[in-house]
């Protein structure tokens, strides 16, 4: 029987929670450059094309020099919204949305391979970098979205007691950083209504995240369970 979260269920506009982890829990980051070259490529995925850098390049060819422009890497910036991310050591939580039926498969099988080329050449090794396929799960109601945000963010906790600057969107969130290909204002534009009773006592992103008094795991659990 397959494995959880394997098979996917993919609609158009849905909410997805995509995870994975290094082939037997091994780290797929193991330095500062390797988390810069991922969050290069989201960059590279999810901007609009206008706005990538045009990089010329020289090239030799039988004693002749000429310049050209390399291959573009591919875009996703009508098709992929990035609501929340977190990068650690040997996994990775990202939080997107889809528009079209098949934009999160063509994107993640993009993404992975891209990352794992780079990593097996920096490290010289071969062989699989991620643990199987990606995993997604849709997502089918306001609360889980809420607190899967918080349960994202919360990840660094394990190597870091700083969460605005660990390698998430955290930052984001609190207002401290504005990056164009990370997209917020869905999951804020809660706590501004404050339409949902648990707001009146965690009136903000930053308190509900950090003051929320149960795990964000439980609380996953039980609005899976329930639903």
């Amino acid at each position: 029987m397959p494995g959880r979260n394997i098979v996917k269920n993919y609609i158009e506009n849905g909410y997805y929670h995509i995870y994975n982890r290094g082939v037997e829990k091994r780290k797929i980051f193991q330095d500062e450059q390797d988390y810069r070259v991922l969050l290069k490529y989201l960059k590279e995925y999810l901007s609009p094309p206008q706005e990538r850098a045009k990089i010329t390049k020289t090239f030799t060819l039988k004693g002749s020099t000429f310049k050209g422009m390399p291959r573009q890497p591919n875009n996703y910036f009508q098709e992929i919204e990035l609501l929340a991310y977190c990068l650690m050591p040997n996994h990775f939580h990202l939080l997107i949305k889809q528009k079209n039926l098949f934009s999160i498969k063509k994107y993640m099988q993009s993404l992975s391979t891209r990352y794992s080329m780079y990593f097996n050449k920096k490290y010289n090794r071969t062989g699989t970098l991620f643990q199987g396929v990606y995993k997604a799960v849709l997502i089918q109601n306001d609360d889980y979205l809420l607190h899967l945000t918080r349960y994202i963010h919360l990840n660094p906790l394990e190597y870091t007691s700083n969460l605005a600057n660990a390698y998430s969107s955290y930052a984001e969130y609190l207002r401290i950083r504005k990056t164009q290909w990370i997209k917020p204002d869905f999951v804020l534009s809660f706590f501004e209504t404050k339409v949902d009773p648990i707001f009146s006592k965690y009136n903000s992103y930053k308190k509900f995240v950090e003051k929320y008094p149960e795990k964000s795991e439980e609380v996953l659990e039980k609005l899976t369970l329930e639903s």
